[in-house]
């Protein structure tokens, strides 16, 4: 089985001069999580190379245990520091699709063609689109094969207005998660603030915040039977 993982290259918090990029236990629990199950993982950004970690994310309350297995893994610290470049990917090569959050997806993922196509494509396919966090964000232009939005009448979650309040970036922020979930049609589910909840309705996966990144990547791999 192969997956190809979506991160960020944006790297800077609106015009607030402050950095930004991917959530790094985002990234890592579901990257242990596949690599565990012996799936092939593709690392992908938009501009290749080393995408941006969120400085929050690397902070001394932000770790996890698998935080903590990152930093003594060297190949997959090379293998981050040499994501593909976004539009070398090709649907065909791949049996699922998972983006981790952050905020920087809300600016480039989210507006991305390449990225808008592929998850298109993934999903025509009826193979499985996972994302969790800001992530169910870069959903925002995809559209089903009949041309409607492909959240819209699906059960979904992601990063709760309340949350980016508590952030204090909900003024920041091109859009808010919820909010945008909820214009594009999607039935929006969330549970307590920072709490884990992921969804899965038909071969979306959807989770709600950093706590449920684990609980994505397990809802993908429960629909590709691994």
């Amino acid at each position: 089985m192969k997956i190809a993982m979506v991160l960020t290259s944006h790297n800077t918090l609106g015009d607030t001069g402050k950095p930004t990029g991917f959530w790094l236990e985002e990234f890592v629990a579901p990257y242990y999580v596949f690599f565990d199950a012996g799936m092939e993982i593709t690392l992908a950004s938009p501009k290749g190379g080393q995408p941006p970690v969120d400085p929050a994310s690397d902070q001394p309350d932000a770790q996890t245990q698998d935080t903590e297995r990152f930093r003594t893994d060297r190949a997959a610290q090379q293998a981050l520091a040499h994501t593909v470049p976004l539009a070398q990917l090709r649907a065909e090569d791949f049996d699922a699709i998972f983006y981790p959050g952050g905020h920087g997806p809300l600016w480039d993922l989210a507006e991305d063609p390449h990225s808008i196509a592929l998850i298109e494509e993934i999903f025509a396919d009826n193979k499985p689109v996972g994302t969790v966090c800001h992530a169910p964000g870069v959903l925002r232009h995809v559209k089903k094969p009949d041309g409607t939005p492909l959240v819209a009448g699906k059960r979904v979650t992601g990063f709760s207005n309340s949350e980016e309040q508590a952030v204090k970036l909900d003024a920041i922020v091109p859009f808010l998660v919820e909010d945008e979930l909820k214009r594009l049609g999607g039935v929006y589910e969330r549970t307590d603030d920072w709490q884990s909840l992921s969804i899965i309705d038909g071969h979306l996966v959807t989770g709600q915040n950093p706590a449920s990144s684990v609980a994505a990547a397990q809802n993908v791999l429960k629909l590709l039977k691994c």
